[in-house]
């Protein structure tokens, strides 16, 4: 278990990385003066298009978060119905840090989806 773990955690963390890239590379052709709306308090066209990639980010890392979760909660799940009772009691165990990666998971796109909407009230966007 803890080496499935330890792969699953390498895959998030190399594929974060490479949208991280992705965006680094799209950022590339960037107008500072359209960015910042030429200084008017107006929202440009780049600010939407960083808006539109952020989000796709999001949902990308929240719809892996979710089948991962519902993926690892299946086999947890059927373990600890065929288990013994010493094996149940493991189980158990390893059912504390799923529980909290998948609220951290969860609860970190929610909070960024909320963050991303009060910045955009702000901005006027």
């Amino acid at each position: 278990m803890k080496k499935t773990t330890k792969i699953i955690g390498i895959m998030l963390v190399a594929m974060m990385l490479v949208l991280t890239m992705v965006t680094v590379s799209k950022a590339g052709n960037l107008d500072p003066a359209g960015m910042a709306g030429n200084l008017t308090g107006t929202a440009s066209d780049v600010q939407g298009d960083v808006m539109n990639i952020g989000n796709q980010i999001i949902g990308i890392i929240t719809t892996v978060g979710v089948v991962v979760a519902v993926v690892i909660l299946l086999v947890l799940g059927i373990k600890y119905m065929m288990g013994s009772a010493s094996e149940k009691a493991e189980y158990k165990k390893t059912m504390i840090p799923y529980l909290v990666g998948a609220i951290l998971i969860f609860g970190a796109s929610a909070i960024t989806k909320v963050v991303v909407g009060l910045a955009s009230g702000i901005t006027g966007s």
